[in-house]
């Protein structure tokens, strides 16, 4: 079992920047990949990135590509989501999994956090 907790969302204006953080613990994860998806009111939640625990190539979204950045601690079991040049459009809750394989695929993951609202005001 892996736990996941969310934290650092909040209100930002367009442009603004926000670092979620992505506590995880229980059993070992280090093979897992990690992704963040967000979920906006009314639509399905999609991807925003994906990455192996252990390192390597990190894949994103199109739509969040060169504003966004993943990165991890290992020592303190953290994932980070560092959201730049933030936009209205990028308003929703965010979410960090933890899943067996690197893909896009929400339904591929099989742990994930209670979410984090990001609003991103015009």
């Amino acid at each position: 079992q892996v736990q996941l907790v969310e934290s650092g969302g909040g209100l930002v204006q367009t442009g603004g920047s926000l670092r979620l953080s992505c506590a995880a613990s229980g059993r070992s994860f280090s093979s897992y990949a990690m992704g963040w998806f967000r979920q906006a009111p009314g639509k399905e939640r999609e991807f925003v990135l994906t990455m192996k625990w252990s390192g390597g190539t990190t894949y994103y979204a199109d739509s969040v590509k060169g504003r966004f950045t993943a990165s991890r601690d290992s020592a303190k079991k953290t994932v980070y989501l560092q959201m730049n040049s933030l936009k209205p459009d990028d308003t929703a809750v965010y979410y960090c999994a933890a899943g067996r394989v690197v893909t896009s695929d929400v339904r591929q993951y099989d742990y994930w956090g209670q979410g984090t609202q990001v609003t991103v005001s015009s």
